[in-house]
């Protein structure tokens, strides 16, 4: 901006030099003194601002986000007129631009408020917010400032679930066993006298008392089973015309499903082959099976931040985890086709004593082919074309 004076500063130059007056000469000064102070008071002014930007960087689907921009002036020279222009994400504003001039003075504040729609699970930047500021002549360029991105993760749809027909026994909670090796402890179902050997912590105290002799707890045998879900975002292993859709859907079931098996009070993990931005090299990632809303809250910012990956084998990911695996687990796997060798493996699993079933997701072209293979392996197969 300050180029466009300069013609106007040579014009003055020239006649101060031809006509010698001293008022064109008093011109020149006014200009440049000003031009001067201008530069210097805007980026001094600009040096003592402080933003901060307040929102709750975790919604649900749905979500009204509301975003407080506070602006404070530190200094004691005032700011004639302060722009703040914000970027925000195209999926969650549409095609509203946060932006608005004020001024500040001498230990000023200003406050701004908009609000953005959580229409779509993701991780998002918020910002980064530009502030700019000038001379209120306008003889020099704006001075700018940029204040860095913060991030919002929106959760993915979770879909409230009465009943879940899958033949599985690991959400339905412990097991009754044949082995007493799988005692426990929680169930009680008699007593009897002490014999040598017993542990003292299988006392029952009460009865003892009652009887006059040594009494110890006989305890149910179970075993506690547990559930992965096992979740596919290769791009390769779903139809090309629907694979956004089946994706997201993928990714509304596995949400969903580990919601449920946590609200029943069991364990449930999570393996993912998605690609994360928090993660360096497409690293899948894994959260062995836990109770409790924390461990499902963790997993639920992992299906929130995840995309499709072309470069992950989702058959070697079920081939390297099932070993790891404990007796009994349920693997629920979640993919938009099932092939040969994703059926071999999970055929594998059955026969290493874990519970295998084939969730697909949308719609697929081989969708009844893979049906017919799964049953050939008894492995049952749960297709699921929409949220309904």
């Amino acid at each position: 901006m300050a180029g466009a004076y300069v013609p106007l500063l040579i014009l003055l130059v020239a006649l101060a030099a031809f006509l010698r007056d001293d008022f064109a000469l008093t011109l020149i000064y006014l200009f440049v003194a000003a031009f001067a102070a201008g530069t210097w008071w805007s980026r001094r002014a600009l040096s003592r601002l402080e933003q901060e930007r307040h929102f709750s960087d975790h919604a649900f689907l749905g979500e009204q986000i509301a975003i407080e921009i506070q602006v404070r002036n530190r200094g004691w020279l005032p700011v004639p007129w302060l722009e703040l222009r914000e970027t925000l994400p195209l999926a969650l504003a549409g095609p509203q631009v946060f932006r608005r001039v004020t001024s500040l003075g001498p230990r000023g504040a200003s406050r701004f408020e908009y609000s953005m729609q959580a229409l779509k699970r993701g991780y998002y930047p918020i910002g980064p917010m530009f502030i700019s500021s000038g001379d209120i002549l306008g003889l020099n360029e704006p001075a700018r400032r940029e204040w860095p991105v913060e991030y919002l993760t929106v959760y993915p749809k979770i879909i409230p679930l009465t009943k879940v027909k899958i033949p599985s026994q690991s959400p339905q909670g412990t097991l009754r066993h044949t082995q007493p090796l799988f005692e426990d402890p929680t169930r009680v179902f008699g007593k009897r006298e002490y014999t040598a050997g017993d542990s003292l912590r299988r006392v029952d105290w009460k009865s003892t008392a009652a009887t006059g002799q040594l009494q110890v707890k006989i305890f149910e045998p179970s075993i506690a089973l547990e559930t992965l879900i096992c979740l596919n975002l290769n791009a390769g292993d779903y139809h090309h015309h629907t694979r956004i859709d089946s994706t997201e859907l993928a990714i509304v079931i596995a949400a969903s499903l580990g919601n449920w098996i946590t609200s029943k009070g069991q364990t449930v993990g999570l393996k993912v082959n998605g690609r994360d931005p928090l993660i360096p090299e497409g690293i899948p990632q894994y959260f062995p099976p836990r109770k409790g809303k924390m461990h499902l809250m963790r997993m639920l910012e992992t299906l929130a931040r995840v995309d499709l990956t072309s470069d992950s084998s989702f058959t070697a990911l079920i081939q390297e985890q099932h070993y790891h695996l404990s007796w009994g687990t349920t693997l629920l796997v979640i993919t938009g086709e099932a092939r040969d060798d994703l059926l071999d493996e999970l055929y594998q699993a059955r026969r290493s004593g874990q519970n295998a079933v084939l969730i697909l997701a949308g719609r697929s072209a081989s969708s009844e082919e893979s049906r017919v293979k799964a049953r050939f392996f008894g492995i049952p197969v749960v297709s699921i074309l929409h949220e309904r």
